[in-house]
């Protein structure tokens, strides 16, 4: 079974939830706070981590962030009892791939963990190290759009994003299967989420008039190149 890093400072919900999968046949490494937590993360190299926002000495997010400079296919989900909009892009940002608000069952934890694992293990062909888009070069390991010299950073999920909008250019792609692969599920909260990327995308592109994200009504997106 895979191993999975469960950080959580509240010390009685996690035992709580870390005997909850280890019943379920997991393995679980636990931390108490996000130090504890990334050390353990580059120790062990688990399968996927569960990890609080509020936290002591390194809240969730910023662990994220931390990962990703390392590690950019670990699946990540956040344990919060936050769920403004702000926040949830801000997690999905730095690279978290699903937000469970508290208080959760243990049944739905394990069912976003399994469905995290199953996509993560779906093997992507590789892409060539910069994508040509209208005038611009997107570079997506590196995370970067250039145009004339200049670097527009991207967050990690920005760049998640557009490279599927790539991949798919001049055909649309499907709402709730970016929805699906890149948050999890198609749920409105996740949908409002989903537009302020494609905002943030259109706004990153908008020097090349060649170029447009176009909505395509009650079906999803389609980047024209």
């Amino acid at each position: 079974m895979p191993t999975l890093l469960l950080i959580e400072d509240e010390l009685s919900l996690g035992m709580i939830v870390r005997d909850s999968l280890e019943a379920r046949g997991f393995t679980v490494l636990y931390a108490a706070d996000g130090e504890e937590g990334y050390t353990l993360f580059r120790e062990h190299q688990p399968d996927a981590v569960v990890a609080d926002v509020m936290m002591p000495r390194l809240d969730g997010f910023s662990l994220a962030g931390r990962i990703r400079q390392t590690d950019p296919d670990v699946p990540i989900i956040f344990l919060t009892a936050r769920s403004q909009t702000a926040d949830v892009v801000r997690g999905f940002e730095l690279g978290g791939n699903d937000y469970l608000k508290k208080p959760f069952s243990i049944d739905e934890l394990i069912v976003r963990i399994k469905a995290l694992l199953n996509r993560n293990r779906t093997v992507r062909p590789a892409a060539p190290d910069r994508l040509p888009i209208g005038k611009y070069q997107f570079d997506y390991p590196k995370q970067k759009l250039a145009l004339d010299g200049k670097e527009i950073p991207m967050s990690h999920r920005e760049a998640e994003l557009l490279k599927r909008l790539y991949e798919q250019r001049n055909q649309v792609l499907e709402r709730s299967a970016v929805l699906l692969d890149l948050w999890g599920d198609d749920s409105f909260f996740n949908g409002r989420s989903l537009d302020v990327f494609i905002t943030r995308l259109r706004r990153y592109l908008k020097d090349d008039p060649q170029v447009q994200i176009v909505n395509v009504r009650g079906i999803g997106y389609k980047l024209i190149v």
